[in-house]
């Protein structure tokens, strides 16, 4: 992997992990459990694809420097000037909101790269590896800390990040890694944002009573 996709891919493991740090201390893990769940929230996209694309071990096991990255920062978020920040409910949420955002929209793009820069792939395995590499951390996340999937509830979550991926997959070819790259970060950026602003939501199914 190149310096630009290995800076993109720290970066989110980061901001996964303060996000996952940032849910275990809502709700009152220990410090163990704080950069269990970081350390989870960050890689865990990663593993899964990988395990996908038969790439064993998983990167995040080959190279610390991932693991490393997510322990740090989920050590932060243990700070008291941090913590404190979990107090405030719409504080914390608009934290949350945002890095869940800016890690789906990495991860996503990232999981493109992965397949684009094999010689044989084709648009559903791009996509497919794509969203599973920005939503998987959030699911184990959320399964891990005893919640129902952030991706099953939440304003246009997978969908966000599958349009993202669609973008990055279909321009690779042609405008070339960093516009595609960009172009599924925007995608997913804003299609989050209006969701939220707009309180979009696919139809949920109820039981008849």
């Amino acid at each position: 992997m190149d310096n630009f996709l290995f800076v993109f891919e720290i970066i989110g493991t980061a901001a996964y992990a303060v996000l996952g740090a940032l849910k275990a201390v809502k709700k009152e893990m220990d410090m163990f459990g704080t950069v269990v769940l970081g350390l989870t929230t960050a890689i865990g996209g990663g593993v899964i694809r990988d395990i996908i694309l038969g790439s064993t071990p998983p990167r995040a096991f080959v190279h610390p420097v991932y693991a490393a990255v997510a322990i740090i920062f989920s050590a932060v978020v243990l700070l008291p000037a941090i913590r404190k920040y979990t107090v405030d409910n719409e504080i914390y949420n608009t934290i949350m909101f945002m890095l869940d955002t800016f890690g789906l929209a990495l991860f996503t793009v990232m999981g493109v790269g992965m397949v684009c820069g094999a010689e044989e792939y084709n648009l559903f395995l791009v996509v497919f590896v794509g969203v599973i590499t920005g939503v998987g951390g959030g699911v184990l996340r959320d399964v891990l800390s005893g919640d129902i999937p952030y991706i099953f509830v939440k304003h246009i979550y997978a969908c966000a990040s599958i349009a993202g991926a669609v973008i990055c997959a279909v321009m690779w070819e042609q405008w070339g890694r960093m516009w595609a790259m960009l172009a599924g970060m925007t995608a997913v950026i804003v299609i989050r944002c209006l969701s939220s602003h707009f309180r979009w939501n696919l139809p949920v199914q109820h039981l008849d009573r």
